[in-house]
């Protein structure tokens, strides 16, 4: 009784790990689509179907964490992407519990946590994530993502006020990669840093850098407003603010910009100035609401970070591995009381697969042989022929049919094969007839078709291409085809002037 027990719980647990639901299935077909579109540069179109594979792969993570690490990441940045920074950073965090060894999803996952908690403002917690992100991509040998990470720690290095240790990871960054992309990313952070610690002539000079080099991203041209406005070079500093207001920014742009307006514009009058600083009401109350988001999620982090872990999972996986254990053994019992009976099997199968493959090398032997014999009586008619003083009136060669009829007496209906498998005209067939003759002679060859010596030799080169070779295996492939007993083919086990 108790082993029928044991038998019927290990029966149910390989069924459940074994037999995927066909709503799991669709989930993993839903990631590998996102992961495509995202490779390609494109978001997954369909949030419901992605909102559907992210819960359905949640409660089945244990037996698919790379999957569900996946889901986690694609949800959470369509749900970031629509402004929804709490939930989005739930599939973050439920994606670094996963125990999924993607590094390189987990890297992209904490570089989001780190976005989320640098739009709120925590530098030394977006820092820290910066960090983990950039020991995932390192752990996946992603040496670019890897620089680009130590950037994203420059920056919140930068914003902290840190100017020397921004510098040195900086220069050691630069050392490292020669990408041109980083590069430009380097000068935006050294752009912020210096409007941070007050340097603003340094900001400018490398916000024009930035610019300079191919990135006309508003950020930069907001360092520079900033740092033009805190110069008092009112006019410059004017001229961007309204540059980034017309480009449609996002809230935090638009506020720099607006603040700028309503501080150094000189040009506007009364009435400019109190709807410039409305315009700028509404912005902060809307980035008030924003942050409270971004604030919300930033706690819903720091609460998992101070979690005590969760060892259910590690007792779970010790209980399965005890009844998979226990039902091996019992397997490995019943097969061993078999054993006997499948050696003998075995060795009996193994008697008959020798005796077979003695057999099979038999019969290909014989078939070499013969075809060996068929290529030398080709070769005794064709130098019959060839050789005689009325060569080639004694092919009938001035009457076609009656040629193709000794052709195909003596050479395995060849000039029908010629004629009905690869369509070859009169004068085709007739020199393939010469070239199995073994007449090589370029003037022999053009005098008896009456051809110039150019001519033939590109007639020979178009008739090899027609029939699928070329001018130095057309005579062997013609003896294929003559010894060759099937209608449509020409490949056999023995091929004359192969090796």
């Amino acid at each position: 009784m108790y082993g029928r027990f044991h038998i019927l719980l290990l029966t149910l647990l390989c069924s459940l790990s074994a037999c995927t639901p066909h709503a799991v299935r669709e989930a993993k077909q839903t990631v590998q689509q996102s992961d495509s579109l995202w490779r390609a540069g494109q978001p997954y179109a369909d949030s419901a179907q992605l909102a559907q594979a992210y819960e359905t792969l949640g409660q089945w993570a244990l037996f698919c964490p790379d999957e569900y690490a996946h889901a986690c990441y694609h949800y959470g940045k369509l749900l970031r992407a629509n402004e929804n920074p709490v939930e989005a950073m739930q599939c973050f965090i439920n994606a670094t519990h996963s125990r999924t060894r993607d590094y390189h999803i987990l890297g992209r996952v904490y570089s989001n946590m780190g976005d989320i908690a640098h739009w709120h403002g925590d530098f030394p917690l977006a820092y820290d994530l910066f960090e983990r992100s950039a020991k995932m991509f390192l752990l996946s040998k992603d040496t670019l993502l890897y620089h680009y990470g130590l950037n994203n720690l420059a920056y919140e290095l930068a914003e902290q006020g840190k100017k020397e240790k921004t510098l040195l990871l900086l220069d050691s960054l630069n050392g490292l990669c020669s990408d041109k992309g980083l590069l430009l990313k380097t000068f935006e952070t050294k752009a912020e840093m210096y409007k941070i610690v007050g340097q603003y002539d340094s900001a400018v000079y490398y916000s024009h850098m930035l610019f300079n080099s191919g990135n006309h991203e508003l950020t930069g041209l907001l360092i520079r407003a900033q740092a033009f406005s805190y110069m008092n070079e009112r006019d410059s500093a004017v001229y961007y603010a309204n540059y980034i207001l017309s480009q449609s920014p996002n809230l935090l742009s638009q506020n720099g910009a607006l603040y700028i307006l309503t501080q150094e514009d000189d040009s506007k009058n009364v009435e400019d100035i109190r709807k410039t600083s409305a315009d700028r009401s509404d912005v902060q109350k809307l980035i008030e609401i924003q942050q409270g988001k971004y604030a919300q999620a930033v706690h819903l982090l720091v609460q998992d970070l101070q979690r005590k872990p969760d060892w259910r999972w590690l007792y779970a996986i010790i209980g399965t591995v005890v009844i998979i254990g226990i039902g091996i053994f019992i397997y490995v019992r019943r097969k061993q009381k078999r054993h006997q009976l499948l050696s003998q099997q075995v060795k009996e199968l193994t008697t008959m697969n020798y005796v077979a493959m003695q057999q099979y090398e038999r019969i290909m032997q014989e078939h070499t042989d013969y075809t060996s014999k068929l290529v030398s009586q080709l070769e005794q008619n064709c130098h019959f022929f060839a050789k005689t003083d009325d060569f080639p009136n004694n092919l009938s060669w001035k009457d076609f049919d009656a040629m193709c009829k000794l052709i195909n007496d003596n050479f395995g209906m060849l000039a029908n094969k010629l004629q009905s498998i690869y369509h070859l005209s009169e004068k085709g067939v007739r020199l393939c007839i010469l070239i199995l003759m073994g007449v090589t002679d370029g003037k022999q060859l053009a005098r008896m078709l009456f051809y110039s010596e150019r001519g033939i030799r590109t007639s020979k080169n178009r008739l090899a291409k027609k029939l699928g070779t070329n001018s130095i295996e057309l005579r062997n492939f013609l003896i294929n085809l003559a010894i060759n007993n099937a209608s449509n083919e020409t490949d056999s086990s023995f091929v004359y002037g192969s090796k």
